[in-house]
Parts: C-alpha cells; sequence; structure tokens
C-alpha cells in the first residue's frame, strides 16, 4: 500500500448487510499480514460523494461499489479504466496521486472460471437473463473472449436492446416467453438476474433445452448450487455458481490497493465457510 494511506477499504452500497466482501477482503488481509482493514457501509444514493470525498479525506487505499452506486461513481472518479467507460459503471475504486481511480472488476471476475472454455466458446453464441448491470458486465465479457452473438432476455426488451447498443455487441433482445431455440443452441447460458435465490425458483424452468457441451453459469452464490446449475448438470451441461466470480472480482480489486497477489484459496475457504449450512 502506498505511504500514508490507512489501510482502510469499504463496500459502500444500499444495501451491503448480506455482503460476503468483508469476509474475503479481512481473511486475505490476515492471510498475508497486511494492515488493512474492509468494512461494509451501507450508503444512501444522496450520501455518496460526501461519502466518496470522506474516505478520501481518512486516507483509504479504495473501496468497492455496489448497487445502486456503481454508475453514479463513475462521475466522482478523477480517472477511469477503460472498461468501466465502456460499461459506464465502475465497481472499485483505487486511491491515486491525482484522485479517486476508477475500475470495474466485475468483468476480470466473470470471466475467471471460464478459462478452460475459452477456446470452447469463441465464435458461438450465448444467452444472458438479464439487463441491468450484471448482465452488461456478462455481455462485455463474453464480447471480449470472442463470442460472436449474443441474447440478452429480459422483460423489458428495451434495457436488453440498449445493453446490445451501448457494448456494441452482434445480438438480439427477446422476452422469456421466446427465446427457448436460443437457449437451446447457446454455447453458454448465464443468469444475471436475482431469480434463484430461493431453493425451488430458477428463471428457466425447462431443463430439458440443457445438453451437454453446454456452460451454465449462474451468478448467484447464495444458494452454492442453485437450481439452475442442478437442472444443467442433471441434463450434462457444466454448471458454475457465482462465488468464483465474487472471489475473483474482489482479488482484482484487492492487487490494485494493495500491490500483493491475492490469495485466491484462502478467500474462497473463507466465503464458504461462511455459506455452510
Amino acid at each position: 500500500m502506498s505511504p500514508g494511506t490507512s489501510g482502510l477499504a469499504v463496500l459502500m452500497g444500499d444495501p451491503v448487510g448480506h455482503s460476503l466482501s468483508p469476509t474475503i477482503h479481512n481473511a486475505a488481509a490476515q492471510a498475508l499480514g497486511i494492515d488493512l482493514t474492509y468494512a461494509a457501509c451501507r450508503v444512501e444514493p444522496d450520501a455518496l460523494a460526501n461519502a466518496t470525498r470522506g474516505l478520501w479525506a481518512l486516507g483509504a487505499v479504495g473501496a468497492n461499489v455496489t448497487i445502486p452506486h456503481k454508475q453514479t461513481v463513475l462521475s466522482l472518479a478523477t480517472s477511469a479504466s477503460a472498461t468501466a467507460r465502456a460499461l459506464g459503471a465502475a465497481n472499485t475504486l483505487v486511491r491515486r496521486a491525482e484522485g479517486w481511480h476508477a475500475d470495474n472488476t466485475d468483468v476480470e471476475g466473470f470471466l475467471a472460471p471460464l478459462g478452460p472454455y475459452r477456446q470452447q466458446l469463441k465464435g458461438g453464441s450465448a444467452v444472458v437473463f438479464g439487463a441491468g448491470g450484471a448482465a452488461r458486465a456478462v455481455v462485455y465479457g463474453l464480447k471480449t473472449v470472442g463470442v460472436s452473438y449474443v441474447t440478452v432476455v429480459a422483460r423489458r426488451t428495451g434495457q436488453a436492446e440498449q445493453v446490445l447498443a451501448d457494448l456494441d455487441v452482434d445480438g438480439e433482445a427477446h422476452p422469456f416467453d421466446d427465446v427457448r431455440h436460443r437457449v437451446t443452441e447457446a454455447g453458454i447460458v448465464v443468469n444475471a438476474t436475482p431469480v434463484g435465490m430461493r431453493l425451488d425458483e430458477t428463471p428457466w424452468p425447462d431443463a430439458s433445452v440443457f445438453r451437454g457441451n453446454q456452460i451454465v453459469y449462474d451468478l448467484l452464490y447464495r444458494p452454492a448450487e442453485t437450481r439452475l446449475m442442478r437442472d444443467a448438470r442433471s441434463q450434462g451441461a457444466t454448471a458454475i455458481g457465482g462465488l468464483p466470480m465474487l472471489v475473483a472480482q474482489a482479488g482484482a480489486s484487492f492487487q490494485q490497493w494493495t500491490g500483493r497477489d491475492f490469495p485466491f484459496e484462502v478467500a474462497h475457504q473463507a466465503a464458504l465457510d461462511i455459506l455452510a449450512p
């Protein structure tokens, strides 16, 4: 960490009480013997600018930013990464001499568990459930690994169309009741909605569309195995949950704040310990 910094980092959002980020970051800092304290702070929208200035005054090394602040915080930073600018949103602030630098590590986090499958995905198609901030990071990430066509599925198809247009991605928007053929054909299906947090819920109830040699990726990490994942595995597909993404995006932030390699296994196990029933 830079000289004169406080060894403080926070998560700013509303709500934040459910977050595993403090568990992950504090476990990583303890494992490395770094004097870093990470806390989750509920920040209402009209207090974000003051909170960001206050963190700077305290000498904090950085912050993570979550709903509903990811877009607004970008305008409060002095500089921004190409990824944050492309997405129009940031989830990370990093202290630099000239001011806060904004980045979006959600893309890096999303891509982390897809490393072994990148060649398989290249040139193929994808289906993404959802059109919010998480979906934007997913669509951008899929574009960077060479997925050639993305179908964004959402109740508000206009919002889905905007995601594709903003990110200059070849694809189409569909409602949920008009996309069965796309799900069947896709090399990867991603759930970027909150549907599935209850064990019996899923954004796609027809398990018969899934197949072997297909990846089904649920960004949810509670529960550790969602119904969508179980349904995918029952048809021979590869199922990926959201915890690897959560830990990887945290690791990318941590490395920028501290300049140290992130202890992924330690952080992952700390999160699992919290999630264990």
